[in-house]
């Protein structure tokens, strides 16, 4: 064989032994060439993935890889799935599965969740099983709720007694515990958050007249649960210490209490 130009460009194809360099074949297109049979068919496209219902991911039948369901993306919102996968099983482990589903998002009273099995058409006894079992082993605690609660929406938005009892009882929780949860927070704590509420709220009235500031002032303390009494005098208190006159608010009345 000659040998080649040291200098020269390699040739361009694929050298054997037997027939030395064999050039490269022209491609006819910008894609590369199929490398399958002609005889042989397109491989089909897959069947999209079955949808599992929730009891099926809680749940699996016996024998079932867990593996295998533990992908599938959570309901969004608060509430359980409004379609019909609650149907397969037997009623305990619909109930089951609806109460964890909701309690995974965040507690709920045990009446709460009551009304939710009531709306998805579990039977009261199996319903009243599975709560009485979630109340046995804590993962219903209405009197832990309640304390939670006050403590939360007492901190976080000043609410007073009377509208913390309001939401709880609305809530479905049982009035001795509400009066044990809200007890916690007494008058001197109770007046406080008012004028808390009130000192933040203060500059953003300044632009109205004294009779608007105190009606403002007072009717926002009003619709968080403060009696018209103790909000009138926190935010005459508030207004005198600014060395403004609150006016006279003859005919004011208690807005609602806020949710």
């Amino acid at each position: 064989m000659r040998p080649s130009d040291p200098g020269a460009d390699p040739p361009s194809g694929v050298f054997s032994y037997d027939a030395g360099w064999k050039p490269a074949e022209e491609p006819t297109s910008g894609r590369r060439p199929a490398s399958r049979p002609a005889d042989r068919p397109l491989a089909r496209e897959r069947p999209p993935a079955a949808r599992l219902s929730d009891e099926e991911t809680l749940f699996p039948p016996p024998g079932e890889d867990r593996r295998r369901v533990a992908g599938r993306p959570r309901a969004s919102g608060g509430e359980a799935p409004g379609h019909p996968e609650d149907a397969p099983g037997d009623p305990e482990s619909v109930a089951r599965a609806i109460c964890l589903r909701l309690l995974t998002v965040q507690p709920r009273t045990r009446a709460e969740l009551a009304a939710a099995l009531v709306k998805r058409g579990v039977p009261d006894d199996a319903a009243g099983t599975v709560l009485s079992r979630f109340t046995e082993v804590g993962l219903i605690d209405d009197r832990a709720f309640a304390a939670a609660w006050v403590d939360s929406r007492h901190a976080g938005r000043g609410l007073s007694r009377r509208a913390l009892a309001s939401e709880l009882r609305r809530r479905g929780v049982d009035g001795e515990i509400v009066g044990e949860a809200v007890a916690v927070v007494d008058a001197e704590a109770e007046e406080r958050a008012a004028r808390q509420l009130v000192a933040r709220r203060l500059a953003s009235t300044r632009r109205l007249d004294q009779p608007a500031r105190v009606r403002r002032l007072a009717g926002m303390l009003a619709r968080k649960g403060y009696p018209g009494g103790v909000a009138l005098r926190v935010v005459r208190e508030a207004l005198a210490g600014e060395g403004a006159d609150p006016g006279d608010l003859d005919g004011w009345e208690d807005p609602p209490a806020e949710d």
